[in-house]
C-alpha cells in the first residue's frame, strides 16, 4: 500500500499569526466600545471585586452566562452565587427549545424573557443581575477567523463568503455586537449592561469540572476540550486540582479539530448536515466492520490526521481541502481517492443520498458506506486515546473530564474507559489505578452559558458549588392553566385530568398508569417539570416505549418519530436494573456511577439483555444507558419500579419528545408533538402542582387504545388487581 502525501500545518503561519494579533487588538478595542470587556479590563476588575464584596457581606448574587446570536446553540444560564454554597443553576435556557429552531444563532430573545419570568417568580428582576458573561472572547474569535481565512491564501479566503464555514453565522455575528443595547430595549434598561467576554474552552472546562464528581478530591483532574471550535482553537488541555484550574495546552487551530473531522466526514458520506450528521454516523459505525485489521479504509483513512508529539492531532491538509473549502469542495483527490467523491451540498438529505441501514439488502453500497463510518469512528477513537494519553501523562491524572462537542460521542468515551486499564496505569504512571470518567449532561454549546458564569462567580472567591446529579434546568415547569390553554385551542386533542402526583400514592398511581399502557404495546411521551439541558431527554420530556418487544424500535421509528434504523434507542433504567443487563464500568463508578446518569456513555449488554430487551440493545451489543434516581425524578423513578411489576423489568425504552426539531419545551410545543406523531398514544402533561392530564389523538384519529387501556386500568385499581 503506497503512503498517502502529507502536509501538515498551515502554508502562511507568519502571516495568519500576525493577522490574529492585529484583528485581536483591534477588535478588543471597537467591542469594548460596544461594551464587551476582558477579563482584564478595569470594569471586569471592578465587577469581580463589587461580587466579591457582595459576597462575603453575606449577600445572595445573580450571574447570567450569554450565548449570545452569532454562533450556534445561543441561550442564557442563570446561576445564584453564596459564599456559603457557591454557585447553584437556576435555568440554563436553550433558545431552539423556545424557537423550535434547532442548533439555532439567532439572539436568545425568548430565552432571556423566560429567565426573567424566572426571576420575578423568585422576587428578583432583571437589575439584581450582577454581571453578563460571554460564552466567547469574541476578540480572539475575529482573530481566529481573520489567521484561519489567511494561513492557506488565496485558497482559504473562501471561508470568508462563507456565512458559517466554522461554526459562526456571519449574518447574525453584527446582531451580537449590539446586544448590550438589544439587552436594555428588551428589558426596558436605563442603560446597556455591560458584558465581561469569558473564554469559550474555559467555560466548556470550569462548569463540568466543577459539579463532576472528582472536584471535592485533592487529586490533579485532566480536562480534555475536544470541540468543533473555539474562540483559540479546537483542542484544548487543563488541569484541575482544588480551586484551580490551569490550562495545559491549545491547539489555535480551527481546522487541526476532530469536530471538523468528523463532521465533514459523516456529512459528506453519510448525507446529512453538520450538526445533525455526527449521532447519526456514530450510530451507523455499528454496523460496519469495526475491526481495525480488517476493515480496508480504516488504515488508509487514519493518514488524514497526523499524530504528533505531545498528544497532538493535526490534519493532514495534502488530503483533507475542508480548510479552505468546508462544503464545495471538502476532499482532495487522495481522500477521494479512499472515500470516493464527498456528497454535494445539495444532495444533503436527499433520500436517494442518505445513508439508510434498511437499504443493505437492495444497495450494494451500503454495506461499503457502513464500513467507512466504522473506520471514521475508529480513526476518531485512536485520535482520542493519543491526545489522552499525554495529558493523563502530564498530569498524573487518573481522573479524566471530557467536555466539547465531541464528547457527545458516546461510543468513543466507552473505548477512553477500556483503553486506560490497569495495564496502562501500570507501564505509564507505574501504580495501581485506572481511569475515571466523567462527561457532563451538557458537553457541547449549551452547556457553555453555565461556564461562563461558574468561571466568574470563582474569579469572585466563591466556592465551587455542589456536584451535579441531573440536567432539569431548561424553563421552568408549565402551570395549569399553561397547560389547559394549549389543549383548548387543540381540538383534535383529547384530553382529561387523570390524578396528581402531588402526594406519593398519586405519584405512584400515575406511574402505574403509564407503566400499564407500556406493557399493553403502547407509546407514551411525559412531558413535567422544567425541561432538560443538553440533547438528551432524561424523563422530564421523553417517550416510552415497551424494551422487551422486538418490534419496538421499527413501530417508534416508523410511526412516532419518522427516524432511520441506524438511530439506536437508549434505555432508561433503575441502578438495580442497569447493572443487571449492562457491564456498567468501574470506571465510570464515581459517584454511584454518576456518569451514567445523563445517556453520554455507552455500555456493554449482558448476554441476556439480546434476549430480554432488544429494543434498546444497539446492532453492536451497546446501550446508550441511563440511570434514574428517585431523588432528581421522583415520577419516572417510580415508572420505572411499576415497569418491573408490568413486564419483569425496570427498564425503559426512552427517547426524545420530539419530531423532527428540538425537544418540546411549551405545552403548545408538546401538543403540535403529539399532533405530528401519529404513532404515539397519549401524553402524560404535568403541571407545577402536580396535576397530571392525559391527552392523546381525537376525533377521527382516535383509535380507541389509549381510553381502553384507560378504562381497564381504572376498573383493576378500583377492584384491587394489580
Amino acid at each position: 500500500m503506497n503512503a498517502s502525501p502529507r502536509r501538515i500545518g498551515p502554508t502562511f503561519p507568519r502571516l495568519a499569526d500576525a493577522a490574529f494579533h492585529v484583528t485581536r487588538a483591534i477588535s478588543a478595542r471597537l467591542m469594548a466600545r460596544a461594551g464587551f470587556h476582558g477579563v482584564d479590563s478595569d470594569f471586569a476588575r471592578a465587577t469581580i471585586a463589587t461580587i466579591a464584596q457582595r459576597l462575603r457581606n453575606g449577600e445572595t448574587v445573580y450571574i447570567a452566562g450569554l450565548a449570545s446570536s452569532g454562533t450556534h446553540n445561543t441561550g442564557v444560564a442563570l446561576v445564584e452565587v453564596t459564599q456559603a454554597g457557591g454557585p447553584r443553576l437556576i435555568v440554563n435556557n436553550e433558545e431552539e427549545r423556545f424557537s423550535g429552531n434547532k442548533h439555532t444563532s439567532e439572539f436568545p430573545h425568548r430565552s432571556l424573557d423566560a429567565m426573567a419570568a424566572t426571576l420575578r417568580a423568585m422576587g428578583r428582576d432583571i437589575g439584581d443581575i450582577a454581571a453578563f458573561v460571554t460564552t466567547w472572547d469574541y476578540p480572539t474569535l475575529f482573530g481566529t477567523m481573520m489567521r484561519t481565512a489567511l494561513e492557506e491564501a488565496p485558497g482559504s479566503l473562501k471561508l470568508l463568503s462563507y456565512s458559517d464555514a466554522i461554526g459562526v453565522d456571519r449574518r447574525r455575528l453584527d446582531q451580537m455586537r449590539r446586544t448590550p443595547r438589544i439587552l436594555a430595549k428588551q428589558f426596558g434598561l436605563a442603560q446597556p449592561p455591560q458584558l465581561i467576554l469569558a473564554p469559550h474552552h474555559l467555560n466548556h472546562a470550569w462548569f463540568p469540572y466543577a459539579v463532576s464528581p472528582f472536584s471535592g478530591d485533592n487529586d490533579p483532574v485532566a480536562i480534555g476540550v475536544f470541540d468543533g471550535t473555539g474562540d483559540r482553537g479546537s483542542i484544548s488541555s487543563f488541569v484541575a486540582q482544588g480551586d484551580d484550574i490551569r490550562e495545559i495546552a491549545c491547539n489555535e487551530s480551527v481546522f487541526d479539530s476532530l469536530g471538523a473531522f468528523y463532521s465533514v466526514i459523516s456529512s459528506t458520506q453519510g448525507g446529512w448536515t453538520w450538526l445533525s450528521s455526527e449521532g447519526r454516523y456514530m450510530g451507523a459505525a455499528a454496523w460496519g466492520d469495526m475491526n481495525r485489521a480488517t476493515n480496508h479504509y480504516y488504515a488508509r483513512l487514519k493518514e488524514v490526521l497526523d499524530f504528533g508529539p505531545d498528544g497532538t492531532i493535526r490534519l493532514n491538509r495534502a488530503m483533507a481541502n475542508w480548510y479552505r473549502d468546508p462544503f464545495d469542495n471538502p476532499y482532495k483527490q487522495p481522500l477521494a481517492d479512499i472515500l470516493g467523491p464527498p456528497l454535494r451540498p445539495d444532495q444533503l438529505w436527499n433520500p436517494d443520498a442518505v445513508l439508510r441501514v434498511e437499504d443493505i439488502q437492495h444497495r450494494p453500497d451500503t454495506q461499503d458506506r457502513l464500513d467507512k463510518a466504522a473506520a471514521t469512528q475508529m480513526v476518531l477513537e485512536d485520535a482520542l486515546i493519543h491526545a489522552v494519553d499525554h495529558l493523563l501523562r502530564v498530569t498524573g491524572a487518573n481522573k479524566l473530564i471530557l467536555s466539547g462537542g465531541v464528547a457527545l460521542n458516546a461510543l468513543a468515551s466507552m473505548r477512553l474507559l477500556e483503553h486506560f486499564d490497569e495495564a496502562w496505569f501500570a507501564k505509564a504512571q507505574q501504580r495501581k489505578a485506572r481511569l475515571h470518567l466523567w462527561v457532563p449532561p451538557m458537553p457541547s454549546d449549551p452547556g457553555v452559558p453555565i461556564g461562563a458564569a461558574w468561571w466568574l462567580a470563582h474569579l469572585a472567591g466563591a466556592p465551587r458549588g455542589a456536584a451535579e446529579t441531573h440536567a432539569f434546568y431548561c424553563g421552568t415547569a408549565p402551570t395549569g392553566d399553561d397547560i389547559a390553554s394549549a389543549l383548548a385551542a387543540a381540538p383534535d386533542i383529547a384530553s382529561e385530568i387523570i390524578g396528581t402526583i402531588a402526594t406519593a400514592d398519586g405519584r405512584d398511581a400515575i406511574a402505574d398508569l403509564m407503566a400499564s399502557c407500556v406493557a399493553s404495546g403502547g407509546i407514551v411521551a411525559l412531558y413535567q417539570g422544567p425541561g432538560e439541558t443538553g440533547p438528551r431527554a432524561l424523563g422530564h420530556r421523553s417517550i416510552f416505549a415497551n424494551p422487551c418487544d422486538p418490534d419496538t424500535r421499527e413501530r417508534l421509528n416508523a410511526r412516532v418519530k419518522y427516524r432511520e434504523k441506524i438511530r439506536p434507542l437508549a434505555p432508561m433504567a433503575t441502578l438495580e436494573a442497569a447493572k443487571e443487563f449492562f457491564d456498567l464500568h468501574e470506571g465510570a463508578s464515581s459517584g454511584n456511577y454518576n456518569a451514567y446518569n445523563y445517556m453520554v456513555l455507552t455500555a456493554h449488554s449482558k448476554p441476556a439483555a439480546i434476549e430480554k430487551i432488544p429494543s434498546v440493545v444497539h446492532a453492536d451489543g451497546t446501550g446508550r444507558i441511563q440511570i434514574v434516581r428517585e431523588d432528581d425524578d421522583p415520577l419516572t423513578y417510580a415508572y420505572l419500579k411499576a415497569l418491573g411489576r408490568h413486564i419483569g423489568v425496570e427498564l425503559s425504552v426512552n427517547t426524545s419528545f420530539n419530531v423532527a426539531g428540538p425537544i418540546a419545551q411549551t405545552p403548545e410545543q408538546a401538543v403540535e408533538t403529539l399532533r405530528r406523531s401519529k404513532g404515539l398514544d397519549a401524553v402524560f402533561m404535568v403541571a407545577d402542582d402536580g396535576t397530571v392530564r392525559a391527552a392523546w389523538h381525537g376525533g377521527e384519529r382516535d383509535s380507541g387504545r389509549f381510553t381502553g387501556w384507560l378504562a381497564a386500568w381504572r376498573s383493576a385499581t378500583a377492584t384491587g388487581r394489580p
